[in-house]
């Protein structure tokens, strides 16, 4: 539970970084950054639960990096006005999957890696 809110609060903060930063991605306001980096904590949570053991950390990374540039893109598409060039998205999604990285290292040190019934 601690990793899911954790991403829920990093995503939308990433992303909206990435908007100001980047000026290959643009969502046209608040609420589709939000609703896309809620969309991106969803999927990256149940990769997570699914995935993260001690053994697959990489993979863990790799395919956030997947699912954030998956994610990104489609907004892209869905939300009316928003915009997203591939140096945006590959960027955006970089710092998504640094983010992971050092929340994945929190997490199987601490144990908190959630385990499916």
């Amino acid at each position: 539970m601690t990793g899911w809110i954790l991403k829920l609060i990093i995503c939308p903060i990433v992303i909206l970084l990435s908007d100001f930063m980047f000026s290959d991605l643009s969502y046209p306001s608040p609420y589709s950054v939000v609703l896309t980096g809620a969309i991106l904590a969803l999927a990256n949570h149940f990769m997570e639960v699914a995935m993260l053991r001690p053994g697959t950390f990489w993979i863990s990374n790799m395919m956030d990096f997947l699912t954030s540039v998956t994610i990104i893109s489609v907004s892209s598409w869905m939300i009316p006005g928003a915009r997203a060039a591939l140096p945006g998205i590959l960027l955006t999604a970089f710092l998504l999957t640094v983010t992971e990285y050092f929340q994945h290292l929190w997490l199987l040190r601490s144990d908190k890696t959630e385990k499916m019934a």
